[in-house]
């Protein structure tokens, strides 16, 4: 048991740690600490992906959609009514799930190409209502003026609020996935046939983690439009949905840190690179790259397997093989 609890905690404390390092070499630059803010943000985002796609098998074009849905439910009820952010906290944690769930249940049980075809419609249905709400929504020009969290008005205090978000998400997907749940929604991911044998309620149970996966992406646009103190429609499209999918698959989906060095190594390399119509050409070709070498991604590949001789892979093989014909008999 301390063993479980201890392997939970790894994720988490394999983040506090790097950030613990890398803060005071940054501490005193506002470019790299407004940098690890936006890092968070597409850490969260990326761990929303994740958790839809690596983990319930759900391939989702939405979780920006998701994301500016509770940035712009915190703006509205923040900039707008002059109400607390905590409130908005807790509409951008709660409309997402209100939307994802009616939705999973409506779509999860297509084929991935279908389903992820109906969460690009979702996108666009979103960014044009954004586009078209009029003053409710600011319309083409946005929200201005979105409040600033009176606990974190300071760049540093913002990356430490954002990684503390992240280290939260964490430990709570780690623990959500060595749950029942989380282990009834690998069975149904791998077998869905087996898990409804075993009497669940799949596309109940994968309508709940995208539901849950979709907060995490509101949680996400929180944060990130009371850091900008803005909310525009082009602040998170589908393209950016399509990033935060990127980010996950090379890190590793259906690794706890894998979305997270996907979203550090995407975010940081835009820095360095020129043009958008450049980076989308350097984010394809890193993609292939990634799936052609290590098709679960960098965190989710067995680099000791990969680089051990073929003679040696032949040998572990028969191993396996004759010890499953022992246990069998």
């Amino acid at each position: 048991m301390a063993n479980s609890v201890a392997s939970r905690m790894v994720p988490a404390l394999v983040v506090i740690g790097a950030v613990t390092v890398i803060t005071p070499a940054i501490g005193a630059s506002p470019f790299w600490l407004d940098n690890s803010v936006l890092v968070a943000v597409f850490a969260l985002l990326a761990l929303s992906a994740g958790m839809a796609y690596g983990q319930a098998g759900i391939l989702s074009i939405a979780p920006a959609a998701f994301g500016a849905l509770g940035a712009y439910a915190t703006a509205i009820l923040t900039a707008r009514y002059e109400l607390s952010p905590f409130i908005g906290l807790v509409a951008a944690l709660l409309l997402p799930m209100l939307l994802a769930y009616p939705m999973a249940r409506a779509i999860t049980r297509l084929s991935p190409l279908p389903l992820s075809i109906a969460t690009i419609l979702l996108s666009l249905v979103l960014e044009l209502a954004i586009r078209e709400g009029g003053d409710f929504t600011g319309g083409y020009i946005g929200i201005s003026g979105i409040p600033s969290l009176w606990f974190a008005d300071s760049l540093f205090s913002m990356h430490v609020l954002g990684w503390g978000l992240v280290v939260v998400v964490l430990v709570l997907y780690a623990n959500l996935t060595d749950s029942s749940i989380g282990r009834a929604v690998k069975t149904a991911k791998h077998d869905p046939l087996r898990a409804t044998a075993d009497g669940v309620n799949v596309p109940a149970l994968l309508a709940v983690y995208f539901a849950i996966s979709a907060s995490v992406a509101g949680l996400a646009g929180w944060f990130y439009a009371h850091h900008l103190s803005y909310m525009g429609p082009d602040s998170m499209t589908m393209h950016v949905s399509i990033r935060i999918l990127l980010m996950a698959v090379i890190g590793g989906a259906s690794t706890f840190l894998g979305p997270v060095l996907g979203a550090t190594f995407l975010t940081l390399i835009t820095l360095y690179l020129p043009a958008a119509e450049t980076q989308g050409m350097i984010f394809g070709a890193v993609l292939i790259l990634v799936l052609i070498v290590t098709p679960n991604g960098v965190l989710g590949t067995d680099w000791k397997r990969m680089f051990r001789p073929r003679g040696a892979q032949a040998d572990a093989a028969r191993r396996r093989t004759a010890e499953a014909r022992g246990g069998a008999a």
